[in-house]
């Protein structure tokens, strides 16, 4: 594992920017982002719009470590190049931001109350092409619905199970059990969430670390043990559906909780923006985001 990656990742201030839409939410990405789907047709050209959409981003003079300790990216990402140098190399050698890749295949029907993880056949091939590309870390994410223990359980076993395979890869997982933020039992789902998550970092040995994105809780701060654990490199949040607004409110409330936002973090960009616009329009966000995630 690269040092100066855990370093910056560990110690360095700001928040992580998730820039890894896959295929099914792609078109509603581009939407957002001013690109209807009457624009285009095929997976290719979507896939090119994204991929452009997250060049200028990455390209962008504000986007820099400064502020921005992270990325995620999507594999087709990964495996595509930023002015003829493959991506993850980019963003490390131009900006010094280690990243992150996807590594799920999505989620399975929801069962007790959960949904977990697809099966990941490909992911010893995955771990492999993301060493060789020089990425830091893995991300995947499991859905809870309702706070039931037996469900909540299952997904953190399988998350901690796949992450322990990342590890011997070489690289950081992010485990991302996400509570669904529209769920009735939300503030109970993380109660029981905590506990599960706990016991698993407590059966981790002294050189198996892992990093944890979570959904901002309803009881600030719920997740202040966590963050302190010897086990957990850092605890970062997702927006989750918030506004971008009030996912900075939230997330200012959690001390040692750094951002890890998506859809928040391109709100408000658009295609038809002229380039100063761009520009000033995601500093204005990156800066937001980043004073919340340093409070």
């Amino acid at each position: 594992m690269n040092k100066d990656m855990l370093e910056k990742v560990k110690a360095g201030k700001g928040f992580i920017a998730a820039l890894d839409q896959s295929g099914g939410s792609t078109p509603k990405a581009l939407k957002l982002y001013g690109i209807d789907e009457s624009e285009y047709s095929g997976e290719p050209a979507m896939f090119d719009l994204i991929h452009k959409m997250r060049s200028r981003l990455i390209k962008s003079p504000v986007f820099t470590s400064d502020r921005i300790v992270g990325a995620i990216l999507f594999e087709m990402t990964m495996e595509r190049d930023i002015d003829g140098i493959a991506s993850a190399e980019y963003l490390w050698s131009k900006k010094k931001i280690p990243t992150f890749l996807k590594v799920d295949n999505g989620l399975a029907a929801e069962a007790n109350d959960v949904q977990l993880m697809k099966p990941i056949p490909e992911l010893a091939s995955r771990i492999s092409t993301a060493v060789k590309h020089g990425v830091f870390g893995t991300k995947m994410r499991s859905v809870i619905n309702l706070a039931n223990p037996a469900g909540i359980e299952a997904i953190v076993a399988q998350q901690f199970e796949i992450g322990k395979q990342i590890i011997a890869g070489g690289l950081m997982p992010i485990i991302e059990p996400e509570v669904n933020i529209n769920s009735a039992q939300k503030a109970q789902a993380e109660e029981i969430l905590k506990v599960a998550l706990l016991k698993h970092l407590n059966a981790l040995s002294d050189d198996q670390n892992v990093m944890l994105k979570l959904s901002i809780p309803t009881q600030a701060n719920l997740y202040l043990e966590l963050t302190q654990h010897p086990r957990v490199i850092k605890v970062v949040a997702l927006s989750g559906g918030y506004s971008r607004d009030e996912a900075n409110k939230l997330l200012a409330q959690n001390t040692g909780v750094i951002a890890s936002f998506s859809r928040a973090l391109t709100e408000g960009l658009s295609a038809k923006q002229s380039e100063s616009d761009f520009d000033a329009t995601l500093n204005s966000t990156i800066q937001s985001i980043y004073e919340a995630s340093i409070k």
